[in-house]
C-alpha cells in the first residue's frame, strides 16, 4: 500500500463521541474535490474526524488540489489505489481506519455542516446497521438540472425509498451510507462486480441477509451533481443495469424487483417491433403510448427532463438486458 501524502494529524479532540472516518475514493475528480471537501472540512462533528483519500491514478489536477487541502484539514491522509476500482479504494481506506464509525462520500457531492453528526446520531443504539440520507440532485448546466428534476421522480428514477424518503423509515439500500467498523469488518467489505458498479447495493443487500438493517434519514442531507450530458447518463444508466444482472446472478435475487420496469419496457418495444415487421402495429402502439404517458407526466412537459427520463429508462433497460445475456458462472468468477 502506497501513501502519497499524510497531512499532520494533529491533536484528536478527547470526548464521548465516537471517532469517525471519512472514506472518499478518487478518480480524475479535479472539477468537484474542492467543494467536496469544502463542505468536510465545515462539519460541525464534536469528535474526532479523519479523512482518508484513495487515487486510483488521476490524471487530472485531482491530486494537486489534494495537496493545497494537506495544511487546511489536518487528519488528511492520501493513498494511492493501485486496482483503481472504487470497492478497492474502499476496502483499503477502511483497512488503514483509526476510527469507529466509517462514513463513504463520493467526491461529486457536497455535504451539509452536520452531515457526520446526523449520521452518527442516526445510528447510535442500532446494532448491525448503515444509515444514510436521501440521494439529492442538483445540476449545474441546463441537461443537469433536468436529471436533477428526474431524479425527483418516481415515474423516472423508480419509487426506491433512498430517493424519496420523507421520514426515517428502512430501506434496500442508501446513498453512500454510515455504519460502525465492525458492520463493515464482518461482511469482508466491499465485492468488486464484473460491471464495476453496485457494489454499494450489493453490500447492503448482504448486510440485510445477515440480520442487519439499512435506514434511510431524510435528517441526513448531501447535495449530488448528477451526470451533465447525454452520453454520461446514458453510461452511467447502462452500467446501472449491468450491475443488477450482476447481483442477480451473484446474490440469486435481485434486491428488489424495480430493476424490471426498464426491462419490461425494453421488451416491449422488441417484441412490438417484431409484430409491426408482420403487419400489426397495435402491441408497439400500447407501449409506446404508456411509455409516452409516464415521460409526460414525470418530466411535466418540461423537454429536457422528458429526455434525461427517457434516456434513464432505455438505457437502464439495455444495460439489465445485456448483463442477463452473460452467463451466470462467468459473472460469480470474476467478483472479488
Amino acid at each position: 500500500m502506497r501513501v502519497l501524502q499524510v497531512a499532520r494529524m494533529g491533536s484528536v479532540n478527547e470526548n464521548a463521541s465516537p471517532s469517525v472516518a471519512i472514506l472518499l475514493p478518487v478518480l480524475n475528480e479535479g472539477e468537484s474535490i474542492d467543494a467536496c471537501l469544502q463542505s468536510l472540512s465545515e462539519q460541525d462533528y464534536r469528535g474526532s474526524i479523519e479523512i482518508l483519500v484513495a487515487d486510483g491514478g488521476s490524471t487530472d489536477d485531482t491530486l494537486d488540489r489534494l495537496g493545497t487541502w494537506s495544511d487546511r484539514l489536518t487528519r488528511l491522509r492520501i493513498f494511492e489505489n493501485p486496482d483503481q476500482v472504487q470497492s478497492a479504494g474502499l476496502n483499503l481506506l477502511a483497512e488503514v481506519a483509526h476510527s469507529e464509525i466509517l462514513i463513504r462520500a463520493d467526491a461529486h457531492t457536497r455535504y451539509a455542516r452536520d452531515y457526520v453528526t446526523r449520521s452518527v446520531a442516526a445510528l447510535d443504539g442500532i446494532p448491525n446497521a448503515a444509515v444514510g440520507g436521501p440521494m439529492l440532485a442538483e445540476g449545474t448546466s441546463d441537461f443537469g438540472r433536468a436529471v436533477a428534476v428526474a431524479f425527483r421522480s418516481p415515474l423516472a428514477i423508480g419509487p426506491a425509498r433512498f430517493h424519496h424518503a420523507t421520514l426515517p423509515t428502512e430501506a434496500d439500500t442508501v446513498y453512500l451510507g454510515a455504519m460502525s467498523k465492525s458492520t463493515w469488518d464482518s461482511l469482508g467489505g466491499m465485492r468488486a462486480l464484473p460491471s464495476r458498479v453496485a457494489e454499494d447495493a450489493d453490500f447492503y443487500y448482504r448486510l440485510r441477509k445477515a440480520g442487519g438493517r439499512v435506514l434511510v434519514d431524510p435528517a441526513i442531507v448531501s447535495t449530488y451533481r448528477p451526470r451533465e450530458t447525454i452520453s454520461d447518463l446514458w453510461r452511467q444508466f447502462y452500467r446501472y443495469g449491468l450491475g443488477k444482472a450482476d447481483m442477480l446472478y451473484v446474490n440469486g435475487e435481485f434486491p428488489s424487483w424495480r430493476p424490471l420496469a426498464p426491462l419490461a419496457l425494453i421488451l416491449g418495444l422488441a417484441v412490438g417491433l417484431v409484430f409491426l415487421a408482420l403487419g400489426e402495429a397495435r402491441l408497439l402502439t400500447i407501449v409506446l403510448v404508456a411509455w409516452l404517458v409516464a415521460l409526460v407526466i414525470a418530466s411535466r412537459l418540461n423537454p429536457l427532463v422528458l429526455v434525461a427520463t427517457a434516456v434513464m429508462h432505455i438505457s437502464y433497460g439495455f444495460g439489465l438486458a445485456r448483463g442477463l445475456f452473460r452467463r451466470p458462472g462467468v459473472v460469480r468468477s470474476q467478483v472479488r
